[in-house]
């Protein structure tokens, strides 16, 4: 009875504190339809000459309840790995405050634009599931970038060539945003997560567990922020395409942790209270079937079918390791690291 009674309130608190008071979000993030942009420029001078400091400039042309508008926006290449590898690296965006003004850009200063890497046939269908990575830890935290689908109509400058991609990207706000939501700022330093709030960093180290992502440190944040809030320190990753659920075609895998492929999960999480990790485990537990609906959901949106089928095979494939009291205390208890 005491273990019904602890579910339950374990439900009713994850309602009332993830439910999003959305009068908070930007304009930009409070529609969850596709937002159709058209944009125009060099990706060899974008891979080339920008850099954390150095930008082009372009214009951004969006379409706004049947009406195509203009904005002028600067743009760089960023991430490593990606910006050496991809035939589009994805997109550090700016725009400046007097510029986004009274637009449906209005207070994003800052913004990234997600794209496909490569030129091949699951190039959308990449971009979707790390979109949905995104959409899943809505569910989990209120303490998320929101993300908002576009549809890109981008054309390619090459010499004096010009050629037409039909892309699907995604949009991401930035983490000042996000901080600022909560009356909190962005920690731009090295921490040991053990410092960090205890609750926060194990729902987000179940979340890379579920999405089977090993390209990540907090400590040193490798893809992922950290925000002081309430004067707790609070976990918060981004760049999902290294990952099980995402599984590009140019993935790589860290084998010195063990795996042999990105779709082999390792749990990163550290040593906490065992009951925050219960506490933890039960709320994933209860947000199954909202997970597995976000993906669902999409799965018209998929141009391989055995995209669909393999990512919300590899989501239920999560919850068979934590609703399952051997493979859990195996694979998540056992694992969580010390040092």
């Amino acid at each position: 009875m005491n273990k019904q009674v602890n579910l339950l309130l374990i439900l009713l608190i994850s309602v009332f504190s993830y439910s999003q008071d959305t009068s908070k979000y930007t304009d930009l993030f409070r529609d969850e339809e596709p937002l159709k942009i058209k944009l125009k420029y060099s990706n060899k001078e974008l891979n080339k000459n920008t850099n954390d400091s150095t930008f082009i400039e372009t214009q951004m042309s969006y379409e706004q309840e049947g009406v195509w508008k203009e904005i002028d926006v600067r743009l760089r290449a960023r991430g490593n790995f990606r910006r050496n590898t991809c035939y589009w690296p994805p997109v550090k965006m700016k725009i400046k405050k007097a510029v986004s003004k009274g637009t449906l850009f209005e207070g994003n200063k800052s913004l990234k634009l997600v794209l496909p890497c490569m030129i091949e046939p699951d190039k959308n269908d990449n971009i979707m599931k790390e979109y949905m990575a995104y959409k899943l830890y809505e569910q989990i935290s209120p303490y998320h970038f929101n993300a908002r689908r576009v549809e890109i109509e981008f054309t390619e400058i090459k010499r004096k060539k010009e050629k037409l991609h039909q892309l699907k990207g995604f949009l991401i706000e930035d983490d000042d945003i996000v901080a600022d939501r909560f009356e909190g700022q962005v920690v731009d330093r090295f921490i040991h997560p053990l410092a960090m709030d205890a609750e926060t960093s194990v729902q987000n180290a179940f979340f890379n567990f579920l999405i089977g992502n090993t390209d990540i440190s907090v400590a040193y944040q490798h893809n992922a922020k950290l925000l002081y809030i309430g004067k707790r320190l609070i976990p918060l990753s981004y760049d999902f395409d290294m990952t099980g659920f995402t599984n590009p075609s140019y993935a790589t895998v860290n084998e010195t942790l063990g795996i042999k492929s990105v779709r082999d999960r390792k749990y990163r999480g550290f040593k906490r209270d065992g009951k925050i990790i219960q506490t933890v485990r039960e709320l994933y537990i209860s947000k199954k079937d909202n997970l597995i609906s976000i993906v669902e959901s999409h799965e018209t949106q998929f141009d391989n079918k055995r995209e669909y089928k393999e990512t919300i095979d590899f989501l239920k494939s999560f919850y068979e390791i934590i609703e399952d009291d051997k493979q859990f205390k195996a694979q998540v208890l056992d694992a969580a690291r010390t040092k």
